[in-house]
């Protein structure tokens, strides 16, 4: 239950929150909406959705699941990876509810449908709204004065006769044309910050990109001045052992933290992530000679891309991926 509550939290802060080997929850932006005919008014909201092709690990939740539950980040995805396995055993035979989200069921297919609860607005700039109903504006207005009481026209002046019209028209207000003016104005403010928003999302992407492409070419460009180093005499009486060498036929994908000509940083800077509960490795000297540590080396890729994105985008730290072959 606690992880439903976790999704349902994550939803009002991302527009995309997945569950690894089980699917995403989507939501989806609904500018104001208006019923002329009844006269109600709903506030703008955010719907939604389920699809169950987007099963890849984001990092997102199970790095929000440690957060708040003070574990370490592999903790988080094997209670995750439990949780699953009990949802789908639990399709089988019945219905699997989110409370505040909606509910699932398996079709005639054996597909998952999803059917949304839509008592939850997970749209914060619409928080406090509620929907509303305004009835319409009735412009039909009654003569007040008595119909059997008799006009003296010999007393009254033609020019008033004329221009009395003119002067009732003139003191009616449109309230109908100001309601409308202002309920235009509404739809195309929050047009304006939705598009205005997935501007910056995508700015903010393609500046992070071309920073993590200029840190890669100063890290595999920098040189270390470690100024003048006194001459040691050593002498080992030790016979040479030998050790297995890795398999050149095998192929590694890595994510680099960092690339040091001093072996003792590099070494620094391993034991530092590995106290962070990393598995960090050295992996193969790079052309230049610098010595690179990774918060960890793996044979599968799809590993190795979940970790490089979790560090990345949830701890914000400067990585960049390597193929070993």
């Amino acid at each position: 239950m606690l992880t439903q509550q976790y999704i349902k939290e994550l939803l009002f802060k991302h527009e995309c929150v997945t569950v690894p080997s089980f699917g995403a929850f989507l939501t989806r932006s609904i500018n104001v909406l208006i019923q002329p005919d009844t006269g109600l008014i709903f506030p703008p909201k955010k719907e939604v959705s389920f699809n169950s092709l987007l099963s890849s690990n984001d990092g997102i939740l199970a790095h929000y699941i440690a957060q708040k539950e003070n574990m370490s980040f592999e903790q988080a995805l094997r209670r995750i990876e439990k949780e699953v396995i009990s949802w789908k055993q639990r399709l089988i035979t019945q219905q699997l509810l989110f409370p505040g989200i909606g509910e699932m069921r398996l079709n005639s297919q054996k597909k998952i449908t999803f059917y949304p609860d839509g008592k939850i607005n997970f749209d914060l700039s619409a928080f406090g709204l509620a929907s509303f109903c305004r009835k319409p504006i009735n412009l039909n207005h009654t003569d007040t004065e008595k119909p059997n009481q008799p006009l003296n026209m010999e007393k009254e002046n033609k020019e008033n006769l004329m221009f009395t019209p003119g002067k009732k028209e003139k003191n009616r207000k449109p309230f109908g044309k100001y309601a409308a003016i202002g309920l235009i104005g509404i739809a195309l403010a929050g047009s304006i910050y939705y598009f205005g928003n997935q501007y910056l999302v995508n700015e903010k992407t393609k500046s992070m990109e071309l920073a993590q492409k200029k840190i890669k070419s100063n890290v595999q460009k920098a040189t270390f001045n470690l100024g003048s180093l006194t001459k040691m005499n050593l002498s080992f009486n030790s016979e040479p052992k030998l050790t297995e060498s890795t398999p050149l036929d095998r192929t590694y994908y890595s994510v680099v933290a960092g690339s040091f000509r001093s072996i003792d940083n590099a070494e620094r800077l391993l034991k530092n992530l590995r106290v962070n509960g990393f598995d960090a490795a050295f992996t193969e000297l790079n052309p230049q000679g610098l010595y690179r540590v990774a918060y960890g080396r793996f044979v599968s890729k799809r590993e190795a891309l979940n970790l490089h994105n979790y560090v990345r985008f949830a701890l914000k730290e400067d990585v960049w991926f390597l193929v070993e072959k």
